[in-house]
């Protein structure tokens, strides 16, 4: 069964960081591509940035560029999100994505 498991998130101040951890489990293989989206409340959900094991590419969103890291451990099915300079706009449920699954999200707040 395959299962995507959030980590990480929480209450932060602005300018704070936090990381978010994923684990897919049930897969028989390495997955390629993994990819972190995020919903914010009223909006809808958006691609925050995403990591070809095997090329080493990343895309983020313009708005995270600079900000956000993506990575991965290459002999797991698990990513990282390092999250630095955190402002209120990022306040959001994030998810986990891999070949058409998700996670059940892990909620983000960014607040004084």
């Amino acid at each position: 069964q395959v299962q995507l498991v959030e980590s990480g998130g929480g209450l932060v101040q602005p300018g704070g960081s936090l990381r978010l951890s994923c684990v897919a489990s049930g897969f028989s293989f390495v997955i390629d591509r993994m990819s972190w989206y995020r919903q914010a409340p009223g909006k809808e959900r958006e691609l925050v940035a995403s990591l070809s094991r095997r090329s080493g590419s990343t895309d983020y969103a313009d708005t995270v560029k600079g900000r956000f890291t993506i990575s991965r451990d290459n002999a797991k099915n698990e990513q990282y999100l390092q999250m630095n300079s955190l402002n209120a706009e990022d306040t959001a449920v994030y998810f986990c994505a891999a070949l058409g699954h998700w996670g059940q999200g892990t909620q983000v707040t960014v607040s004084s």
